[in-house]
Parts: structure tokens; C-alpha cells; sequence
């Protein structure tokens, strides 16, 4: 049976002070105003609460907005904005895949089909307060309103007075819920407006209750859409937005900023968001980039993987505090970004007699102190080079395995090599070209077999070419003692050993 239409309608009103506060949770008490063009001639496009109640409106300028005691002045930002609207679009997509935006220059409106979700999250009361409650958690205020009609659900958010953040339409009531709202929900044109407000039809009550065919003669098309906006009974055809999956969040601060310090507390509100939004999709924070932009103009980047996906934000902090303080910005910064790559939360499961293992994070803090100090180079497991060139390897990143190794033990006993490193000086004396006598640790020994030699030469076109003489010996002392060894001549004609055979 195909379910019954059912639409939520989400509205954030003053989204540009919503999107630039949310961040900023030092300013959301204060009054604060949103400012919009090119000084002097800068107006307010947006205010929270604090200061509408002080006497501020949209419209005024900044001369006359700096009169008002108290009030912080933000400048608008098209990029916190941009990031806030693909955060709340993400957390509507959390309760259903189609969700369409209808967004005004001041307030961001979405609406989600909840057709078919009873079964997942209740009943539509059930479902719009667990939606209110998870926007609440991102730091902004949202009304939703509910009804099987699409427009009347977003008539209704839109007509929502400011005491109210819930209402539900019953079916069948839709006309009866529509008729006190103001006829501003509509989005009319200025002639409409005129027009309506001659007649003195100022409700949407007051313009269903029209007669329809007088009032296309006298309005035109329009008029029928309208009516039919007021009464609650205008189809809709659902255009879903596509809702691309990006953990990233973006701040813009006052004024430069030079104390890492103060950095680290908004990077902080930053970092909860980021592990919010990844934890309501069952993820973790799997790697950070921080992407400083500096007074300067260049960006400062870095980023921070750990070897294991966490969603602590304490250890995200200490770990971006250290990698910051070993490689600090060039210059004061004016604006950072975040984002994250997700990945699988770890499981940990510990037997009844397991032992307490350490916490993963705490040899991330640990690796990154010791980075700090002999340098990121230096830090991490040594990996051989595919080369024949003599010690090469390089150091890596730990990393935890994809697999897990099982260990294959031998079947036949083997002999066991012992590095020395440094490799140890040696006395070689030749006879044809081939080692007769070795003075190793100030023991003489006779060579009883020599295997060899393995030549190796490579990496001549650079300053690190390296070419050598390689022999495997077994030598026998005076008191009888047998040497099992491998020798080596350098260019410079220095004999060396470099391995014993036990």
C-alpha cells in the first residue's frame, strides 16, 4: 500500500546571524548584528533576539545600529553561511533521503518528505521534535511545522509567530490552520500586495473565502493559485536536492589573530560539530585538516591523522595544539576551516581476563610530543627501500594493519643474522685477490672459505653513489674458533664487517 503524503517544513530565521553565531557561542548572549555592503554605507540584513528586544530592525544603518549600548557588529559571510546550509540540509537528510530547499535571503526553509518513516521515527509530532531537538545540538533555532500539503507546511512555518516552534496540521484541517496567517507568507509581488490590500483582504482566511472566478478575471491565473495557496489544496511537485556528505565547518574570525590559544578555543566549538555531525551517522573522525588563511593571504594547511578513527575531542585538540605549535603560521590568521575525512569507529572488545590495554589516542599524544622535539622525520617504523643500496629505508606513519598477520613458524631450523651497526673496522689481507687472513676485534683468523664477490654499485649520477665488495667468510682462530661473517670494501678501500652468522 502506498503510504500517504506527510511533509515536514523546517525554517532558521535569521540565518545569516544563526550561521555567523553558531561558532561563536561567547556571542550568543550578547546582542549582536548582521552587516551587509561596503562601508559607510553598510545596513543591518540580520539580528538575533538580544538585540530585536533592544530596539534594533533589519534596514538600519551602521551609524545608526552603533548607537544602541553593547551591541557586537559581524560583517556577513557568504562562507559560513554556505557551510551552515549544507549542515542543516545533512541533518534533514538524516530522517529522509528527499529533502527540497526553499530558502529566503534571510531565513534558510527546507521541506522533507516523511512519507513511508513512520516505522523508523514515530508519528510526524514524534519525529519533528527529535529533528528540533538534533538542530538545537548543531548550535541553531528552527520552527518546523507538519501537514499533508506541501505549500501549507510552508506556509505555516513562515506564519509561525515567534512563541512557537511546533505546529501540526490535521488532515483535513488545513484550511482552518491557514486562515489567521498574514498574507506576507505567500511571497507576493508588490502590485498583488496593492491590490489585496485595497480590497482590504489582509488573511489568507480572508483571500480563500473569495469567489475564484472573479478573482482570476480581476487578478488573472495567478489569482487561482493564490486561492488555492490559502485553502490549503495547491499540489506540489517535490524537487529532492542532492545532499552531498562533507564534514567541514568554516569560521571567519573579527580581526587577526596571532595567540594560538585563542585559536585552539574556537577551533574547539569547530571540532564538537564536526564529531556531532559524524556520530549521527554511526562514523568517526578518521583524519583533520586545518586550513589557516592568513593575514598574509596565503593558507596555512596541515592536517592530522592518528592511527586509529576517534571521536574524542580532547585528543583532536591536543593534537592539532602540538602539530600547530611544532609548525606555526607565518603570519596573524583571519580565517580557519576544518574538514574531516570519515571512517569506521574501532571496536574494542576485552575478555573477562583481558588485561587494561592502553588507549590508542595516548600514543598519538605521545608520537606527536616526540615529533615536536626530534623532528616528524624521525618518528614512526623503519621500511626497507626497493633498492640494493646498503641500509636504505625509510620511516613511516604507524599504521594498523588491514589484515591481521598470522606468524608462520618454521619447519626447518635456520641461521639467524646479527646486524652490527656500526659496522666494525677489519684487517683483510688478499692473496689473488681473495681474503687470506682477517684481523676482526684483535683476534687473527685464517679464511677457510671465502664466497664471493658480490659486486654492488648504484645511484653514480648522484653525490650518495655507493659501490662496495661484498664477501660471506668462514675463518678459523688460532685456538680454533670458527668466524662466520660478511665483509665488505668501500671505495676507499676500507675493509668492514657488517654481519656475523650465528
Amino acid at each position: 500500500m502506498t503510504p500517504q503524503e506527510m511533509y515536514v517544513c523546517m525554517i532558521v530565521r535569521e540565518f545569516p546571524a544563526q550561521a555567523l553565531l553558531r561558532l561563536r557561542p561567547d556571542l550568543q548572549a550578547q546582542p549582536c548584528v548582521v552587516l551587509q555592503g561596503e562601508p559607510p554605507l553598510q545596513t543591518v540584513v540580520s539580528l538575533n533576539t538580544q538585540a530585536r528586544l533592544l530596539g534594533l530592525r533589519a534596514g538600519m544603518t551602521r551609524v545608526e545600529a552603533e548607537t544602541f549600548p553593547g551591541v557586537v557588529l559581524l560583517q556577513r559571510s557568504p562562507a559560513a553561511e554556505a557551510a551552515t546550509r549544507a549542515v542543516l540540509l545533512e541533518c534533514a537528510g538524516n530522517f529522509s533521503p528527499r529533502v527540497e530547499e526553499r530558502s529566503e535571503p534571510a531565513a534558510f526553509l527546507c521541506g522533507i518528505d516523511i512519507a513511508g518513516t513512520q516505522s523508523l521515527f514515530g508519528p510526524p509530532e514524534m519525529l519533528t521534535r527529535s529533528l528540533r531537538q538534533r538542530v538545537r545540538a548543531l548550535g541553531l533555532q528552527a520552527r518546523l511545522t507538519a501537514s499533508r500539503n506541501f505549500e501549507t507546511a510552508v506556509c505555516l512555518a513562515k506564519g509561525l509567530p515567534l512563541h512557537r516552534s511546533l505546529q501540526i496540521a490535521a488532515d483535513g484541517e488545513e484550511a482552518a490552520a491557514l486562515t489567521p496567517l498574514p498574507l506576507s507568507v505567500l511571497s507576493l509581488t508588490d502590485a498583488q500586495a496593492e491590490t489585496f490590500s485595497l480590497w482590504g483582504i489582509r488573511t489568507l482566511g480572508m483571500l480563500a473565502a473569495l469567489p475564484e472566478r472573479e478573482l482570476i478575471a480581476r487578478v488573472g491565473q495567478q489569482g487561482q493559485r493564490l486561492r488555492r495557496l490559502a485553502s490549503g489544496t495547491l499540489p506540489h511537485l517535490f524537487q529532492p536536492a542532492e545532499m552531498p556528505f562533507l564534514l567541514e565547518e568554516h569560521a571567519e574570525l573579527d580581526q587577526p589573530l596571532e595567540n594560538l590559544e585563542s585559536l585552539l578555543f574556537g577551533v574547539s566549538v569547530m571540532l564538537e560539530q564536526l564529531i556531532l555531525r559524524a556520530r549521527a551517522r554511526v562514523l568517526a573522525l578518521a583524519a583533520v585538516t586545518i586550513t589557516l588563511q592568513l593575514e598574509s593571504g596565503a593558507p596555512h594547511c596541515r592536517t592530522v591523522r592518528p592511527a586509529q578513527a576517534a571521536n574524542e575531542k580532547q585528543l583532536w585538540l591536543k593534537l592539532l595544539h602540538l602539530d600547530l605549535e611544532a609548525h606555526p603560521p607565518a603570519a596573524a590568521i583571519t580565517a580557519v576551516t576544518l574538514r574531516a575525512e570519515p571512517g569506521s569507529p574501532r571496536q574494542v572488545q576485552l575478555g573477562l581476563f583481558a588485561p587494561q590495554v592502553p588507549e590508542p589516542g595516548r600514543l598519538d599524544i605521545t608520537l606527536a610530543r616526540i615529533s615536536s622535539v626530534v623532528g616528524e622525520d624521525n618518528v614512526g617504523r623503519a621500511v626497507l627501500e626497493d633498492t640494493h643500496a646498503p641500509d636504505a629505508f625509510r620511516m613511516e606513519r604507524f599504521r594498523l594493519p588491514v589484515r591481521r598477520c598470522v606468524p608462520v613458524s618454521p619447519r626447518q631450523p635456520r641461521a639467524s643474522l646479527r646486524r652490527l651497526r656500526p659496522p666494525e673496522r677489519t684487517a683483510v689481507t688478499l692473496r689473488d685477490g681473495r681474503p687470506q687472513h682477517l684481523v676482526f676485534r684483535e683476534q687473527r683468523y685464517a679464511v677457510v672459505q671465502a664466497y664471493g664477490p658480490w659486486l654492488e654499485s648504484g645511484n653514480w649520477w648522484t653525490e650518495k653513489g655507493w659501490k662496495q665488495e661484498q664477501w660471506d667468510l668462514i675463518a678459523r682462530a688460532s685456538d680454533g674458533a670458527l668466524l662466520y661473517g660478511c665483509v665488505v670494501q668501500e671505495r676507499q678501500n676500507q675493509w668492514r664487517m657488517i654481519t656475523l652468522y650465528d
